[in-house]
């Protein structure tokens, strides 16, 4: 992760940052992973598989299907009309915006598709200049970061969700977070990544994928939504949201590590749920 963001360039420091990671582990009776993709990696830093447990991002309760008489048509009252692709998140190195913009460029021949980008981050400014100097600034749409209960009304005025990802090795066994909560909403999906959030993505049926950094394909992946009936997109954002009730629910997932940390220390009962 330090190394994909930036922050620590230098062999010395991943190899330092490395050694205390290893102490950290041998330190831990369980480690719990938040992706599957991560497992490799721990059992080859000495952590046996019996030692490691998926326990994926929970969805907080704020986020959720929101119904048309909670929609007040105020708060996101200036969006522009026509087929919305919405980006929310950070706006940083991970989320390769050139290849969300270079996808944009081939689709403006398509007036009414409109890029909207709430959030913010260290490449936001390169966004707006990139967007600026190609002659899109009609298309895209940079509104800001916004509180977090006011996002699934914002995702409700959504046709798609988009989440990014560059090509990268450590990037591939990263899931973020943002797929849950596009899936609680009950949202379409396109995404332009690999590893475990592209198989998150398919297993669950509610979106499109294609691999990182190529722009052609995204823009392809964005045009078959946008010619899709919004029936279909809403068939897929309910199998989205199906998926996510079952394994991300927030009461459900500290339950199981409830009990997990009671048959840790002996105080697991027969009746308890099992892991």
């Amino acid at each position: 992760s330090l190394e994909v963001v930036g922050f620590c360039r230098s062999s010395w420091g991943v190899t330092l940052v490395d050694v205390l990671v290893r102490w950290i582990y041998r330190s831990c009776d369980k480690i719990l992973v938040s992706s599957k993709g991560f497992v490799a990696s721990i059992q080859a830093r000495g952590v046996s598989e019996e030692q490691i447990l998926y326990f994926p991002n929970w969805v907080e309760p704020v986020y959720r299907e929101i119904s048309l008489k909670e929609k007040t048509g105020k708060f996101f009252e200036d969006l522009p009309r026509g087929f919305r692709v919405l980006f929310a998140g950070n706006i940083g190195e991970p989320q390769d915006f050139g290849t969300i913009v270079a996808a944009a460029e081939r689709l403006k021949p398509y007036h009414d598709i409109h890029w909207i980008i709430a959030g913010d981050g260290r490449m936001a400014a390169w966004a707006k200049t990139a967007v600026s100097s190609r002659g899109l600034a009609t298309h895209f749409h940079f509104i800001g970061k916004y509180p977090s209960e006011k996002m699934p009304e914002l995702f409700s005025l959504a046709d798609v969700m988009l989440v990014t990802l560059k090509k990268d090795p450590g990037l591939s066994t990263f899931v973020p977070g943002k797929i849950q909560s596009y899936l609680a909403c009950g949202k379409p999906i396109v995404a332009a990544l690999e590893g475990e959030a592209a198989h998150l993505i398919r297993e669950t049926g509610a979106g499109l994928v294609c691999p990182p950094g190529d722009s052609a394909l995204l823009a392809g992946e964005v045009l078959k939504m946008y010619q899709m009936s919004s029936e279909d997109r809403l068939k897929m954002g309910s199998r989205g949201r199906e998926y996510s009730d079952k394994n991300f629910d927030r009461s459900m997932l500290f339950q199981k590590l409830d009990c997990w940390i009671r048959e840790a220390d002996g105080s697991f009962s027969g009746n308890d749920l099992k892991s």
